[in-house]
């Protein structure tokens, strides 16, 4: 169900953004300055008045970011509480070094994201936004092994192997 509520809510925002797009005139350049066609790149080669497309994008986005970040705050307080169930304090630092790792991929994700979207448009930089989407797309994808391989023994063995070696 969830995976179910969460490809109906993207397709609904890529609904409503596409469907908000075509009544945009574009009278310029049809090039979009950026790596792949995401919205607001879209809105600053747009002629025509986009203060409802960056209202609509700003109350979409902002449901989502809500929606998602509360789901993470729910589940962790559910969580902490099962952890300090815990008799072990070897177990306890077990399930919080999980946690851990987790909830440091989300926060990377989550804050590239509140910084690229929830931010006034006066200060809206078309480079920055190029790297910050490379940063969501690209980086942090790849970081995702590393912060959860890091708990690893085999991966920190190797590391501290290497590390030896070097110094």
């Amino acid at each position: 169900l969830l995976v179910a509520g969460v490809y109906l809510v993207g397709m609904i925002d890529g609904l409503i953004n596409t469907t908000l797009a075509f009544h945009l005139c574009f009278c310029g350049s049809n090039e979009i300055n950026h790596f792949f066609c995401d919205v607001p790149p879209l809105l600053l080669i747009s002629c025509s008045d986009t203060q409802l497309n960056e209202l609509v994008i700003f109350m979409i986005f902002g449901f989502i970011e809500l929606s998602s970040i509360s789901g993470v705050l729910v589940s962790y307080c559910y969580i902490i509480l099962s952890v300090l169930k815990i008799h072990s304090a070897e177990g306890r630092f077990k399930a919080f070094s999980t946690c851990t790792s987790h909830l440091t991929a989300v926060a990377i994700f989550q804050g590239t994201l509140l910084f690229m979207y929830f931010r006034p448009s006066s200060s809206y930089s078309l480079d920055e936004d190029k790297m910050t989407s490379l940063f969501y797309t690209l980086v942090i994808p790849m970081l995702n092994p590393l912060i959860y391989s890091l708990r690893n023994k085999d991966v920190k063995h190797a590391l501290e192997k290497l590390k030896n070696k070097w110094f």
